[in-house]
C-alpha cells in the first residue's frame, strides 16, 4: 500500500497483521548495560504520547497502563517485545519502544498496519430477466467487512466490463462501519442486453490488500433470462411423425422464436387463439394447409401442410364362398390409397406369385385367400380382407384292376373325386354283401381311392358306390376267375385221391393179415392129432399163403 511504501522509504519499520491476529512488535534496540527500564507508547494523531506498558530492568516486573482499548490485550516480554492480541483496525498506529538509562533515552518506532480480507462478493438484487434494447439494472455486487476498502470489477463471460454510454453503467459506493471501521463495497451494474447474452455468465470480483499483498476474490456465476421479441413463427406437429394416417391424434403447436415464448396465436381466419390446435382421430378430409400468426402482429404467419394418409381395400367376393367344380369365379382386390400401395396375395399362409384367377374351378383351388395391402412409408397403415373358397362337386368314379404276377389275386381300385368327401362302399353283385376289408388313401384336393384285393373262384361283378351330400354315384367292374386256381384245384383232388387209395390198401392188408393169424392159431391145436396127415397141412399152408398173396 501507499503507506507501507512511504514507511519503507522513510526508514520506518512496519508490522503487517491480519485482523483478529496477534500483533508482535520487537523493540529493535540493543539493551544497554545500565538500563533502568523500558516503556512502550503510541502517538495520537496530534502527536501526543500515550504510554501503555512499563518493564523494570532491576525488579523484572511489568506494568500496563490503564488504557481501555488495550485492557487485557498487551504482553511485554523480557527482551521488550510487545504483543497485542486480537488485532483491530484502531491498532493502526505509530508505536515507539523506549529504553531509558540514567543519562539517555533510546527510541525505536514501529508502524502497525492491520488488514481485513473482505467477504466473498455476491451478486444480489438480480433482475428476473433482461430485455434486449433496454438499459436495465442487472444486479448489485456486494463485498463486506474489508480493510482497507477494495475495488469491485464486473465480468461478462470472463471478460471485464467497462463503462459504455447507454450500454454499461457501473455505480460504485463504499460504507464504513463506525464501530468496526470495516468497509462494505457495493457496485451496481446497469446493462443493455442482446441475444448474444443468452446463457452468458456474469460475475464480479473484489480486489483488496492483505498482509502479503494484493489479492482478488470472485463471485459465483449468474445467468439471466434474456427477453427478445419474436422474429419468426413456426408450426410444430406433435408427436413428431414421418407420416400421419387416419385414426392418429395430432397436435399442431404454434411457436415463435422470441422469449418469453408466445402464448397467444391465431389463424388468419381467427379459428383459434391459443398456441395449440389438437386433431383427434383424423380423417382424410383433414388434409390441407394450417396457419398461425401473432395476435399482435398478424403479418407474421407460419403455415404447414398436413397430409392424412389413408388406405382402403375392397375384396370381391369375400367371406365364405361356395362354387361348383368347373365354375368360373372372378376375384378382384381393389385398392384406394393416398400413395402407391403394395398388394400381396396369400393362400393358406403361403404367398402367391400373382393374383388368383379362376376360369374353371378345381378342387385344389379351394382354400383361404387373403389380400393384404400396405403403405410402406406410413408405419402401421395396412389392410387385409379374406376369401374362404369352397369348391363342391358330385362324386366321380373310375375303377381299375390289376392282377398279381403270381396270378393268385387281383387288386381292384375305386378312384373317387368330389366334395364334400364322398363315402365309398363296395358290394358284390348278386350276393349284395358289403366288402369291409378295404384300404383307403388320404383325401387330397377332392380325391382319394379305395382298394381291395380278391381271389375269385368264379366270375364276379364288383360295385363301387360313392355318395356325398350332392349325389350318389355307382360304378361296376367284372372280374373273371383265376385260371391258375382251377389247376391248383385239380392237383389237390389228385393228391386227395392218392392219399385215400393208400389208406384203403393199408386197411385191406390189415384185414387179411388178421384172418391169417386167426387161422394159424386154429391149425396149431390139431397138430398132434393129425401127424400122419402132413400133406394136407402143407396144402392148407400153401392155400393160406396164396390167399395172403
Amino acid at each position: 500500500s501507499l503507506c507501507s511504501l512511504l514507511c519503507f522509504c522513510l526508514g520506518w519499520y512496519t508490522v503487517n497483521s491480519a485482523y483478529g491476529d496477534t500483533i508482535i512488535m520487537p523493540c529493535r534496540l540493543d539493551v544497554p548495560q545500565n538500563l533502568m527500564f523500558g516503556k512502550w507508547k503510541y502517538e495520537k494523531p496530534d502527536g501526543s504520547p500515550v504510554f501503555i506498558a512499563f518493564r523494570s530492568s532491576t525488579k523484572k516486573s511489568v506494568q500496563y497502563d490503564d488504557v481501555p482499548e488495550y485492557k487485557d490485550r498487551l504482553s511485554l516480554s523480557e527482551n521488550y517485545t510487545l504483543s497485542i492480541s486480537n488485532a483491530r483496525i484502531s491498532d493502526e498506529k505509530r508505536f515507539v519502544c523506549m529504553l531509558v538509562t540514567e543519562d539517555n533515552v533510546f527510541e525505536a518506532p514501529t508502524i502497525v498496519k492491520v488488514f481485513k480480507q473482505p467477504s466473498k462478493p455476491e451478486i444480489v438484487s438480480k433482475a428476473l430477466f433482461l430485455e434486449t434494447e433496454q438499459l436495465k439494472k442487472l444486479g448489485d455486487c456486494i463485498s463486506e467487512d474489508s480493510y482497507p476498502d477494495g475495488n469491485i470489477t464486473w465480468y461478462r463471460n470472463g471478460k471485464v466490463l467497462h463503462p459504455l454510454e447507454g450500454a454499461v453503467v457501473i455505480i460504485f459506493k463504499k460504507e464504513m462501519d463506525p464501530v468496526t471501521q470495516l468497509y462494505t463495497m457495493t457496485s451496481t451494474l446497469e446493462y443493455k442486453t442482446t441475444k448474444a447474452d443468452i446463457q452468458m455468465p456474469f460475475t464480479c470480483s473484489v480486489t483488496y490488500y492483505g498482509p502479503s499483498g494484493q489479492k482478488t476474490v470472485h463471485s459465483e456465476q449468474a445467468v439471466f433470462d434474456i427477453y427478445y421479441p419474436t422474429e419468426q413463427v413456426t408450426i410444430q406437429v406433435l408427436p413428431p411423425k414421418t407420416a400421419i394416417k387416419e385414426g392418429d391424434n395430432i397436435t399442431l403447436k404454434c411457436l415463435g422464436n422470441g422469449n418469453p415464448p408466445q402464448r397467444s396465436f391465431g389463424q388468419p381466419e381467427g379459428i383459434r387463439s391459443s398456441n395449440t390446435y389438437t386433431l383427434t382421430d383424423v380423417r382424410r378430409n383433414a388434409t390441407g394447409d394450417y396457419k398461425c400468426s401473432l395476435i399482435d402482429k398478424k403479418s407474421m404467419i407460419a403455415s404447414t401442410a398436413i397430409t392424412v394418409h389413408y388406405l382402403d381395400l375392397s375384396l370381391n367376393p369375400s367371406g365364405e364362398v361356395t362354387r361348383q367344380i368347373g365354375d368360373a369365379l372372378p376375384v378382384s382386390c381393389t385398392i384406394s390409397a393416398s400413395r402407391n400401395a403394395t398388394v400381396v396375395w396369400m393362400k393358406d399362409n403361403i404367398r402367391l406369385r400373382s393374383s388368383p384367377s379362376f376360369s374353371s374351378l378345381h378342387y385344389q383351388d379351394a382354400g383361404n385367400y387373403v389380400c393384404e395391402t400396405a403403405l410402406q412409408e406410413v408405419e402401421g397403415l395396412k389392410k387385409r380382407e379374406s376369401l374362404t373358397l369352397i369348391v363342391e362337386g358330385k362324386p366321380q368314379i373310375k375303377m381299375t384292376k390289376k392282377t398279381d404276377p403270381s396270378g393268385l389275386s387281383k387288386t381292384i381300385i375305386c378312384h373317387v373325386e368330389g366334395f364334400p368327401k364322398p363315402a365309398i362302399q363296395w358290394t358284390i353283385t348278386g350276393s349284395g354283401s358289403v366288402i369291409n376289408q378295404t384300404e383307403e388313401s388320404p383325401y387330397i384336393n377332392g380325391r382319394y381311392y379305395s382298394k381291395i384285393i380278391i381271389s375269385p373262384e368264379e366270375n364276379v361283378t364288383l360295385t363301387c358306390t360313392a355318395e356325398n351330400q350332392l349325389e350318389r354315384t355307382v360304378n361296376s367292374l367284372n372280374v373273371s376267375a383265376n385260371e391258375n386256381r382251377e389247376k391248383v384245384n385239380d392237383q389237390a383232388k389228385l393228391i386227395v385221391g392218392i392219399v385215400v387209395g393208400l389208406l384203403l390198401a393199408a386197411l385191406v392188408a390189415g384185414v387179411v393179415y388178421w384172418l391169417y393169424m386167426k387161422k394159424s392159431k386154429t391149425a396149431s391145436k390139431h397138430v398132434n392129432k393129425d401127424l400122419g396127415n402132413m400133406e394136407e397141412n402143407k396144402k392148407l399152408e400153401e392155400n393160406n399163403h396164396k390167399t395172403e398173396a
